[in-house]
């Protein structure tokens, strides 16, 4: 299919997509929690900070961090560019690009623009917002547009440079507490390749939102700042989770509609905003600990980046296989809740599905 135009499904086949490709790209710098706190203390020495605060409140243990003057564009790009390599695809082989971070070059145009310039592709872009669900709601986009014919490859990216608000001030100990949890955030690029396929990767997708409480995450638009006041940064990490409260009511019934339950998922990927936060929600949804991956310690929050690191962290570590059920969930401030399940299939070919000795449910899928 060229750009300017979209090719229908082929006449008596079904039209489904599928994650073809994940990659990440990793920043080579590293910061650990001992000295991010050395340096807010040095940056603010009217504020008190115990020592190993950050491992004891979120169990963080380090980041990484992007090389001075590296945008979310430049994050985006790398990532973009090994997921095509692996793929043995150039530029010109994309349709569509989606830039999906909650970090962004620039307020106007999207940065989508500058992601596509720097890789040379020259498809269509725009950008999707929705704090660390982003992505997540990228591929729901994707999917929808490759089903309906429009176009056969689509390549989400996003770009995470949360380490730029650590350098944000704290002059009493209120800000302290208001920032916290933006010490732990990290610097990330990843990119995710969706492909039409006859054969259901994407098995379908849900979205809950509790909008009531988007005043517990707030990072203000410095042209806008006359409304809160001076402070940019703003969390509130109980009132965030108390945001999500019965969301996962949702997320059993978007499972149960595609005829699954979480016993059935051999992978579990979900939002990491914290040690305590992952297992609190894998409990929540009835999952073992042992079909997660645990980014959090070694990487931090990285937003919208979060789901696509565990892709590829449980592929490194022989966690993900061919074939195998897959299940991602998203939370992000707001606040709102994503869940998509699919197969994974990384050639983007069918493959028989992995033996397990644990058995699940087979079910027809949209």
């Amino acid at each position: 299919m060229n750009h300017d135009g979209a090719v229908p499904p082929s006449p008596g086949l079904p039209r489904h997509s599928t994650i073809s490709r994940v990659a990440v790209h990793t920043p080579p710098g590293r910061q650990t929690g001992e000295e991010i706190e050395d340096d807010i203390r040095a940056r603010n020495p009217g504020v008190r900070l115990l020592p190993g605060l950050l491992r004891q409140m979120y169990g963080f243990e380090e980041r990484r961090v992007a090389p001075a003057g590296t945008w979310p564009s430049d994050l985006a790009a790398a990532a973009g560019r090994r997921a095509l390599d692996r793929a043995g695809l150039g530029p010109d082989a994309v349709d569509l690009l989606i830039f999906a971070s909650a970090s962004e070059d620039v307020e106007e145009p999207a940065t989508a623009h500058i992601v596509a310039h720097k890789l040379g592709v020259t498809a269509p872009v725009f950008d999707v917002r929705n704090a660390c669900n982003g992505v997540l709601n990228a591929v729901e986009v994707a999917d929808a547009l490759i089903r309906a014919g429009r176009y056969d490859r689509v390549l989400v990216t996003t770009g995470e440079l949360g380490s730029a608000l650590s350098r944000l001030p704290a002059r009493h100990q209120d800000e302290l507490a208001a920032l916290l949890p933006a010490y732990t955030l990290g610097d990330l690029g990843a990119a995710l390749l969706l492909e039409a396929s006859d054969h259901p990767g994407v098995l379908g997708a849900a979205f809950h939102a509790n909008s009531a409480g988007w005043r517990a995450a707030t990072v203000t638009n410095p042209y806008y700042t006359p409304r809160f006041g001076s402070q940019s940064v703003r969390f509130d990490s109980h009132a965030l989770a108390a945001s999500f409260t019965g969301m996962e009511g949702a997320a059993f019934d978007a499972l149960h509609a595609i005829g699954r339950t979480t016993g059935d998922i051999h992978l579990c990927c979900v939002h990491q905003a914290s040690v305590p936060f992952t297992h609190a929600i894998l409990e929540a949804l009835g999952v073992p600990g042992e079909r997660a991956v645990s980014t959090f310690p070694r990487y931090g929050n990285v937003a919208t980046a979060t789901l696509p690191l565990q892709l590829v962290e449980a592929e490194r570590r022989g966690m993900l296989r061919p074939g195998d059920l897959v299940a991602l969930f998203g939370l992000a401030s707001g606040a709102s809740l994503g869940m998509l399940l699919m197969t994974w299939h990384p050639s983007g070919t069918p493959r028989p599905p992995a033996q397990r000795t644990r058995q699940h449910t087979t079910s027809l899928v949209p």
